[in-house]
């Protein structure tokens, strides 16, 4: 990637997550946080494995590597000392190449490689270069073939790539007889071939048909160098070990060269040549390089073909769709909280009796800022952590709306009854009004009964009730008719002072039956000789027009009888 599109990258990351958080989520319960950790938590994960490339320092800078959008096969070359020390990056049409100077550090250099091109894992390739004229300890060559096979199998799991293994084998001398170096190869899975610099690949068969007798010698050299890779080389790489892996050539490489021998015969392959063919080979000099087999590039691994602006847009494009989905999630999730929660509100309204008038228009003022809510969202329309079009709460509008109406407010409490009016009682003494025995009022009655009578007037449905009372001295029957003439007397004043209509009044005398105290005292007896003058409501009473005279005052309708 360039400079530029990491950091547009990790922009669009926490742009996701801010629109995430402050449109989609709600942090009510302690859950939500979780989530809003977790959002937290996958946008630094990924900021840090985009912003990880470019951080890494190396410790071995290949200077002119290619670009990161190379995809051609890169291969790391092992043992070619002599033909990439001056060169060390060697690109070519089909691939590149890049030397490893030390094979025990083969590790090493891998992993240097990816962290400068993270991208390359695909169409790294190894090619390990034996020039068996140039071996002379078995079993350094084999320890070498073991630690680079160890290498090899660690590489493959750590990287988790297949890391193709290209052995090239070559021999040089006089008796190669050939004026141009060609190979046999044998990809895996294929039969050998011939590659020559002037002619397409062929079969052996048809190469040996068209060599001749030279043609001949040269495949049994070949033979024999095969059989002697497959004893030295091959069996280290493939036999079954308990602790490393099999590493098995992509390609394997047979090479004739025709380079002037040196004098010597004291290599691992002049003596198992003489061994097994009686050929004497002299040895090749310690600088004679490999060839390295720039035709077999193409038939290599090659990377996936993703530049960087391509796997940016990918990882945009996952991350968007990454939050899309959390996104849908806290909808879902928002819409089931808010039907919940109106449900709720619902039971919890109707479950209470709509008697228990407090608890009752708590519970209706919950459903009015539910409505509330819900009709906001009707008319301007639900917001972007309830929409996406799963908004699920219009069907609960008009249930909300119906409990709200079937609400019963408390009745206000109706006002005291008026105490009934209870009739005026007037008490006079009636020895005050009569002489002893007497009916008829005496001169200073007058004056007693202006005072006494002044809260007593004629009104209708009230009926003035005159009553005459005695003690028990004499006839009972005396006492009687006494009582009643005194009433009557006590009636006549009033009707005829206050120009009142009979009808509303009633006269009755009870004599000595219903005495208020004790007859057996005089302070008893005294008490027991009265007229009691009392308002009684009824219905018919005092209903003449003319019965009531006007009032004497203007604030309570009372009216003072004049002397």
């Amino acid at each position: 990637m360039t400079s530029l599109l990491p950091r547009l990258l990790v922009l669009w990351i926490w742009l996701l997550a801010a629109v995430l958080c402050t449109q989609f989520l709600t942090f009510t319960r302690s859950s939500d946080f979780l989530v809003l950790l977790a959002i937290l938590l996958l946008a630094g994960t990924i900021t840090f494995r985009v912003l990880r490339r470019r951080k890494h320092v190396t410790s071995q800078e290949w200077t002119d590597l290619p670009d990161v959008a190379y995809r051609q096969p890169v291969v790391l070359c092992c043992n070619a000392s002599g033909l990439l020390d001056v060169e060390p990056v060697r690109v070519l049409p089909h691939g590149c190449f890049i030397h490893v100077a030390d094979s025990s550090e083969l590790q090493h250099n891998v992993r240097e490689l990816l962290l400068q091109r993270p991208d390359w894992g695909r169409q790294i390739s190894i090619c390990l270069n034996i020039n068996p004229q140039q071996q002379q300890d078995s079993a350094a060559l084999e320890n070498a073939l073991f630690a680079l096979r160890w290498q090899i199998a660690l590489l493959r799991r750590e990287t988790r790539q297949s890391l193709a293994l290209l052995l090239n084998i070559g021999v040089a001398g006089e008796m190669t007889q050939c004026a141009e170096p060609f190979w046999q190869v044998q990809l895996a899975g294929n039969s050998p071939q011939i590659w020559q610099n002037d002619t397409s690949p062929r079969g052996t068969s048809e190469w040996l048909q068209s060599g001749g007798s030279v043609a001949m010698q040269q495949q049994v050299l070949l033979n024999s160098l095969d059989a002697w890779a497959r004893q030295h080389v091959l069996r280290v790489l493939t036999e079954a070990h308990s602790d490393v892996g099999a590493v098995i050539p992509a390609a394997y490489v047979l090479q004739l060269q025709p380079v002037t021998p040196v004098a010597g015969y004291d290599s691992l392959w002049c003596a198992w040549l003489w061994q097994h063919t009686t050929i004497r080979s002299a040895g090749a000099a310690a600088n004679t390089p490999v060839i390295l087999p720039d035709f077999i590039l193409p038939q290599l691994p090659a990377g996936r073909g993703l530049t960087p602006g391509i796997r940016a847009l990918r990882t945009a494009i996952t991350a968007f769709a990454v939050a899309a989905v959390i996104a849908l999630c806290a909808v879902a999730w928002n819409n089931q909280s808010l039907i919940h929660r109106i449900v709720f509100d619902l039971e919890h309204y109707n479950r209470i009796a709509m008697t228990d008038y407090a608890p009752k228009l708590a519970a209706v003022q919950v459903l009015r800022e539910d409505a509330s809510q819900l009709d906001n969202y009707a008319r301007q329309g639900a917001p972007l952590r309830l929409s996406l079009g799963l908004y699920q709460g219009g069907h609960l509008h008009l249930p909300v709306l119906h409990a709200i109406s079937s609400w019963i407010p408390e009745p206000k409490p109706k006002p005291a009854p008026k105490p009934k009016p209870q009739p005026t009682l007037v008490r006079l003494d009636a020895m005050s009004l009569f002489d002893s025995g007497k009916s008829d009022l005496n001169t200073g009655s007058t004056k007693v009964l202006v005072n006494a009578l002044v809260n007593i007037k004629a009104r209708a449905g009230w009926l003035i009730v005159v009553a005459g009372y005695t003690d028990d001295t004499g006839n009972p029957a005396l006492n009687q008719r006494l009582s009643l003439k005194r009433a009557e007397s006590v009636r006549d004043w009033m009707r005829d002072t206050g120009d009142v209509d009979e009808s509303c009044f009633a006269v009755q005398g009870f004599g000595q039956s219903r005495p208020m105290a004790s007859n057996d005292t005089a302070e008893g007896r005294a008490a027991n000789r009265r007229v009691e003058i009392s308002l009684v409501p009824q219905a018919d009473a005092c209903q003449a027009a003319d019965a009531i005279p006007p009032s004497s005052q203007d604030g309570d309708g009372n009216h003072e009888e004049k002397e």
